[in-house]
């Protein structure tokens, strides 16, 4: 006898927490200059509200006025998350940090992500602040500090009362949407264009294509679309490039490449990367910048980077020139073919190598 595929019916009782989430953001611009201010003095950031209650962040340049204003004799800068909202009782969990937005570097001054704490301004309000301290020498030695701009941010999630929810759970299978339309592109049914790449035809539906590249929108839907009735020619393509770029279009994921480490597929990926770009696929793109990312080796870095310059890939570029300053095998790179090709086709890139190689010398 066949098992029953009838969704499974189950009764629950559940307790659930509800929770409201965001991150505070507050821009300190002119960090020397607001030194000085005074001990005690400070600087409030825009009301935020989360959680139905109103709170923000405080930034005392030069401490506060109780003991704890000074660590080890040495002179600190305080920051508070503050609960504005009077008459207030909530728990909330949050972690109060310093970051660098250009290179992700973070710092926790206070954290309570372990455990929930109990914010309260009942009672004039004195649990109702969360208090993070720094010594200022160890601020300024760290690379916390862009520009002489300082940013604070607090990820906040404000726990509310518990809801008893009686509920009836039915079973629902997993989204089969990318393999329903994977398959229009394996079975050519309803083809509406044909690609010829190199000698290869690959039907496609040019609905679909125009649904996922603005590129391919305009070719298809636009003023010259009479031009590509059906049968269309691309030039400057590898078969094998094409069909992982249609694989992506249909199902919104790369063809399987197991072995990454192949030097095949280290191909593979990058001319996929160029087709992304030509064909405004951002996704795409970034998917295969982040797999080059992590193969950069001596050999090849340099010719990722002029790739990466010629296709506006900041992260790939960044990454590259990363490699490049931190790596102690730089009279490697530039005896490598890819480096004298770099040195010849994008002068440019080489004075942003050299300007960011001074300046990760001066900290």
């Amino acid at each position: 006898m066949a098992a029953s595929h009838t969704p499974v019916e189950r009764m629950a009782s559940r307790c659930t927490p509800t929770t409201a989430r965001a991150t505070l953001a507050f821009e300190i611009v002119g960090y020397s200059l607001h030194k000085g201010m005074g001990t005690g003095k400070y600087i409030n950031s825009t009301p935020v509200s989360v959680g139905g209650c109103e709170w923000f962040i405080s930034y005392y340049p030069d401490g506060i006025t109780r003991d704890d204003s000074k660590q080890d004799g040495n002179e600190c800068i305080s920051v508070f998350l503050e609960l504005v909202s009077k008459g207030a009782d909530v728990r909330a969990l949050f972690d109060l940090k310093l970051v660098n937005k250009a290179t992700g570097l973070s710092l926790s001054l206070r954290s309570s992500f372990k455990s929930p704490r109990v914010f309260s301004s009942l009672d004039g309000g004195k649990n109702s602040v969360a208090v993070g301290i720094m010594k200022r020498s160890d601020l300024e030695e760290s690379a916390l500090l862009q520009d002489d701009c300082l940013v604070i941010e607090c990820d906040l999630t404000v726990i509310k009362e518990p809801l008893v929810d009686e509920t009836v759970e039915v079973q629902v299978p997993p989204s089969n949407l990318s393999d329903n339309i994977g398959n229009l592109l394996k079975t050519g049914e309803e083809a509406d264009v044909a690609f010829k790449v190199k000698g290869e035809v690959f039907p496609a539906h040019k609905i679909v294509l125009a649904a996922r590249s603005p590129v391919f929108k305009a070719q298809l839907y636009g003023p010259m679309r009479d031009k590509w009735r059906h049968d269309i020619t691309v030039e400057d393509m590898l078969p094998a490039v094409f069909k992982a770029l249609l694989h992506f279009i249909y199902t919104d994921s790369l063809p399987s490449m197991e072995d990454l480490d192949d030097d095949g597929n280290k191909e593979m990926v990058k001319h996929l990367l160029v087709a992304a770009d030509r064909y405004a696929l951002e996704r795409l793109k970034l998917m295969c910048e982040g797999i080059i990312c992590k193969s950069l080796d001596v050999e090849s870095v340099a010719t990722m980077l002029a790739l990466a310059d010629q296709h506006q890939c900041n992260r790939l570029k960044d990454a590259c020139v990363e490699f490049l300053v931190s790596s102690n095998r730089m009279d490697d790179v530039v005896a490598s073919q890819g480096y004298v090709n770099l040195k010849r086709s994008c002068p440019a890139v080489l004075v942003d190598i050299l300007e960011r190689v001074t300046k990760s010398r001066k900290i």
